[in-house]
């Protein structure tokens, strides 16, 4: 095992991947790299992970664990982040001894949404008009600029609308301020943008400068947390072209090893605003895995190993559901009870192998692979599984 890695070197299949994180985007990182020849290790505090499950070995940690990150540095050629809530100073100190290719820059810029607002208008990027907030007074007079609605988060920790607070009155600023302070870091108050969809492009680029973009995901939200997402998104020819030069942008710019998922706003007047960034594979990418040439999670192996990308050609369309905790038992009736499906309509379950289905918990996904994007529509709400 190489620890004086140049930036540049090729990891090649029969190496070992550390992954930091042992949740399900680890799990089918995991599951797409063997199929590649490659061996692979997890650091999770939490036992029989997700992860950990499909890995040929997991070390039990906390991720600020010191020593438990210097065992999964020992044990890989190199190293990767499947949530980019990881320690970034934990992800520096890799770097001194191991060889960790995405860098801990980019987690330094996207943990902190001011940080990563700032990185985005660097690469000529729109985000929406914002204010970091110190003050109550401050916040009042930022939303006498903006108006109502606006929403005020957290700069960090927020994630499935978590950290933040939709403001629909003036009346409503003491009591926003009062419960986003307690998480006793900096607050950012942001213009509401009126969208007609919500979008995202996952970016990936390798150590030789090569990006690729994948097809636009057009995203539908419940409660905050991502419900589905349809690919083609049901946008105009333009609007898809500038959304992934957009991404390949934002890749570039910020110097991207791996995966770069960027969540956009679309206007009716056709303007794109980055909402937030996350390094890593994302959950509206998962559709990649059976309906795009190369899925989300291979490519992001290929790009941390520093092999050519993989195409990213559309192969059918398709559209992505949500499982959550509420919805095992019904799709666990459907999987028993499911007689032959529609013409043109294969569903594909992906479950995550966690122990307890907690309300509103991610526990898996279902790929509808179809030729008609409202049939799968229609497939989503006559199932009654999410109604």
């Amino acid at each position: 095992m190489n620890k004086s890695i140049e930036p540049a070197k090729v990891i090649l299949p029969g190496s070992t991947i550390g992954v930091l994180g042992g949740g399900q985007l680890g799990r089918m990182l995991a599951l797409a790299g063997r199929h590649m020849g490659y061996r692979f290790i997890t650091l999770d505090p939490t036992a029989d992970s997700p992860c950990g499950q499909v890995a040929d070995r997991q070390i039990i940690g906390e991720y600020d664990d010191a020593e438990a990150a210097g065992q999964l540095a020992a044990l890989s050629d190199v190293i990767t982040y499947e949530f980019e809530n990881i320690d970034a100073d934990v992800a520096a100190k890799l770097m001194t001894d191991s060889y960790v290719p995405q860098g801990s820059q980019l987690l330094y810029t996207t943990q902190h949404r001011i940080r990563e607002k700032r990185a985005i208008e660097a690469a000529g990027v729109k985000v929406a008009p914002y204010e970091q907030i110190e003050s109550l007074a401050q916040l009042q007079a930022a939303i006498g600029r903006f108006g109502t609605p606006c929403v005020l988060k957290t700069a960090t920790g927020g994630y499935d609308g978590k950290g933040q607070w939709v403001i629909r009155s003036l009346d409503e600023a003491g009591a926003a301020f009062a419960a986003l302070s307690l998480a006793k870091t900096e607050l950012v108050l942001e213009q509401f943008i009126r969208f007609e969809r919500e979008l995202s492009v996952i970016a990936a680029r390798n150590p030789r400068g090569e990006v690729k973009a994948f097809p636009v995901a057009e995203n539908i939200h419940v409660d905050n947390i991502l419900h589905l997402s349809i690919v083609p998104a049901r946008i105009s020819d333009a609007i898809r072209l500038k959304a992934e030069q957009l991404a390949i942008r934002i890749a570039a710019s910020l110097d991207v090893i791996g995966l770069i998922a960027v969540e956009m706003f679309l206007t009716e007047e056709g303007e794109l605003y980055v909402n937030e960034l996350a390094p890593r594979p994302h959950n509206s990418g998962h559709y990649t895995i059976e309906a795009c040439s190369t899925s989300q999670f291979e490519q992001h192996v290929r790009a941390i190993c520093n092999l050519p990308l993989g195409a990213t050609t559309l192969l059918s369309p398709v559209v992505m559901v949500n499982i959550l905790g509420q919805h095992v038992d019904p799709v666990m009736n459907w999987l028993l009870e499911q007689s032959e499906e529609a013409d043109g309509l294969s569903v594909k379950l992906h479950l995550y192998g966690k122990e307890e289905a907690k309300h509103q918990r991610k526990m898996g996904h279902l790929n509808l692979l179809t030729n008609d994007i409202n049939q799968a529509l229609k497939w989503v709400e006559d199932t009654q599984i999410w109604s």
